[in-house]
């Protein structure tokens, strides 16, 4: 080996220095001595959480809420969402005899009842006031020979008032798509019903038995449509 150290080429001026990769321009090159940051590092920017969305945090519980779990009942399994587990467990132990659980229960059924009160009242006076407008209004449009407006949907007749019980509800379409849903159904209603007709005297006037056979089934298969249809008409329809 020797002695004889290595010498490093020495820095160009100035005017012979290339810019390039890792040679950014001289005057924007730190100087020694003094920093690239000199604000430094923010406060708390050390291991900060990203902060999680309250709308993603509330998915989050609303999922954990209804996950079904399984959970003895008697000598069954049986499987539940995780909220009614929750509340059955407090109303077992309300029901065993620990005040914790009992008086957590009570406020709960108490809140929950009056919440029940609130909209049915709201939904009750919400319906008998419909019923009353628009019925003056229809009134109106008679005495005054008005026929070019279209009727209300739900019309006020549907609205059905037991002024005992305090109760409201709606027989028949409440929508405009449900009214146009029961038109189609009640449209095709009269098709099948003209096609039974045909059918019957089709049927009647056959001679050849086998022809005979399958009309008699083809009017089969069109009275078990027509039983489908009148038990949609009677749901959505008044």
């Amino acid at each position: 080996m020797t002695d004889k150290k290595i010498k490093l080429p020495v820095q160009k001026t100035d005017a012979d220095y290339q810019v390039g990769y890792a040679k950014p321009p001289a005057n924007t090159r730190f100087k020694p001595g003094q920093s690239g940051n000199p604000k430094g590092r923010p406060k708390g920017a050390k291991n900060k959480r990203p902060r999680l969305n309250e709308e993603r945090l509330k998915g989050i519980i609303l999922d954990e809420a209804y996950r079904n779990i399984t959970v003895r009942d008697g000598d069954r399994n049986v499987t539940i969402p995780m909220a009614q587990a929750v509340v059955r467990s407090l109303a077992v132990n309300a029901a065993k005899g620990l005040h914790r659980s009992q008086r957590l229960f009570a406020e709960m059924l108490s809140a929950t009842e009056r919440q029940n009160k609130e909209l049915a009242d709201e939904w009750f006076s919400t319906a008998l006031d419909y019923k009353i407008e628009w019925d003056r209004e229809l009134d109106r449009r008679r005495r005054l020979g008005i026929t070019d407006l279209p009727e209300p949907v739900p019309h006020p007749d549907q609205i059905k008032i037991d002024m005992n019980t305090a109760e409201a509800r709606i027989k028949g379409p409440a929508t405009k798509e449900e009214k146009a849903q029961l038109e189609l159904w009640l449209e095709r209603k009269e098709m099948f019903e003209a096609e039974r007709d045909e059918l019957l005297k089709d049927i009647e006037a056959e001679d050849d038995a086998d022809i005979r056979v399958r009309m008699e089934e083809d009017l089969q298969q069109v009275d078990r449509v027509l039983e489908i249809i009148d038990k949609l008409v009677e749901r959505i329809g008044y």
